[in-house]
């Protein structure tokens, strides 16, 4: 723990190399851990048709996904901070969650985190 305080308590996120895409959802999903925790993580093809130059595709979907892998677990960890599950209890990504930004990425020394 940092400080004391249990808020500040490092926390382990693992993020399997597991991105696939699931046709029935018409989503990509991918696993994260976070201790006992494990959940699917999916992100809705209308989420990628902000982030391409072109029509998302399954293939397109999964390829934009690795470029901006890191910005998706960011995400991800701060939906699971704030306990934003879904009623199955894992993690969906919508297109207000690429605006949103933390406030901690907000400083200067933590630019090397920003997406591009």
């Amino acid at each position: 723990m940092l400080s004391g305080s249990p808020e500040a308590a490092i926390v382990f996120f693992t993020f399997p190399e597991d991105a696939r895409r699931n046709a029935d959802r018409e989503a990509v999903e991918f696993s994260v851990i976070l201790g006992p925790y494990e959940g699917t993580v999916r992100v809705p093809r209308r989420v990628f048709q902000g982030l391409l130059d072109q029509s998302p595709t399954p293939e397109r979907c999964i390829e934009a996904f690795h470029l901006q892998r890191t910005r998706f677990e960011l995400i991800v960890e701060r939906k699971l901070r704030r306990r934003q599950l879904t009623d199955d209890g894992n993690v969906e990504i919508m297109g207000r969650d690429l605006r949103e930004r933390d406030p901690a990425m907000r400083h200067p020394w933590l630019s090397w985190l920003r997406a591009p």
